[in-house]
C-alpha cells in the first residue's frame, strides 16, 4: 500500500488554480528486477528466521498484499511449504482519519491464523513517511501477540517522520519530496515495474 502523502499540489475547483497530474518521470525496477528482488527478500526472510516455521506473512492493502502473495508463492518454491498468508486494511487505524475529507472506505482484513507467538512478516511496496507501518502494527495488535512483527518493502524511498526501518528492503531509492514512487503490479496495473512520478500541470 502507497504511504498516504499530503499533496498541495493537487488541484482545485478554482479557475485559478492550475490542474496538475502526475506523470511517470523513470523506471527503476523492470519486471525481471522486480522478481529478483522479491526472490531474495523471501531467502533473507527465511535465513533470519530459520526457515518458515512460525512465519505468517501479511500484506498491507492494496499493493501491499499482491507483493505478499507473491512472497509466499517463492517460499512455496524454495521450501515447499506454503504459509499462511493474511491481507490487513489499516483504514481505521491511520492518524489522518478525523481529518480526512471523505469517508473512508474500509475493506476486509483476512487473517486466517492466529498470529500469536508467531513471526508476522508485515509487507507493503512503498516505505516513506512511516505512518502507514505504524497503523499496520496498530492493526496487527488487536489480533493478538506476535512474537515478532518485522517489515518488508519492495522500495525505501526515505522521508521518514516516524522512527521505523524496514528489515527487508529490495531497493533504497533517494527521492525528492515533491516526486512519488509508484509500484506497477500486473495483478491491477498489466504490468511489473517501479517508477518515479512528479506533478506536472496539464496544457
Amino acid at each position: 500500500m502507497r504511504e498516504a502523502t499530503p499533496n498541495p499540489r493537487v488541484a482545485s475547483a478554482s479557475r485559478s488554480s492550475p490542474i496538475q497530474r502526475l506523470v511517470e518521470k523513470a523506471q527503476i525496477l523492470c519486471a525481471d528486477d522486480m522478481r529478483r528482488a522479491i526472490t531474495r527478500l523471501s531467502h533473507e526472510i527465511l535465513e533470519r528466521n530459520g526457515g518458515p516455521s512460525g512465519l505468517v506473512i501479511v500484506g498491507i492493502r492494496t499493493r501491499g498484499q499482491f507483493m505478499a502473495e507473491r512472497i509466499v508463492r517463492k517460499i512455496e518454491e524454495i521450501e515447499g511449504v506454503l504459509l499462511p498468508l493474511g491481507i490487513l486494511d489499516i483504514t481505521l487505524y491511520r492518524d489522518d482519519l478525523q481529518t480526512a475529507a471523505k469517508q473512508p472506505v474500509v475493506r476486509s482484513t483476512e487473517i486466517p491464523v492466529s498470529i500469536s507467538d508467531q513471526h508476522v512478516i508485515l509487507v507493503d511496496d512503498v516505505l516513506y513517511t512511516g505512518r502507514t507501518v505504524r497503523a499496520a502494527m496498530d492493526a496487527i495488535i488487536d489480533f493478538g501477540r506476535p512474537k515478532t512483527i518485522q517489515l518488508a518493502v519492495l522500495v525505501d524511498r526515505g522521508h521518514r517522520e516516524f522512527p521505523i526501518r524496514a528489515d527487508y528492503v529490495g531497493k533504497n531509492v533517494p527521492t525528492a519530496p515533491h516526486e512519488a514512487v509508484r509500484v506497477r503490479f500486473e495483478e491491477v496495473d498489466d504490468r511489473d515495474a517501479v517508477v518515479v512520478c512528479e506533478w506536472k500541470e496539464e496544457a
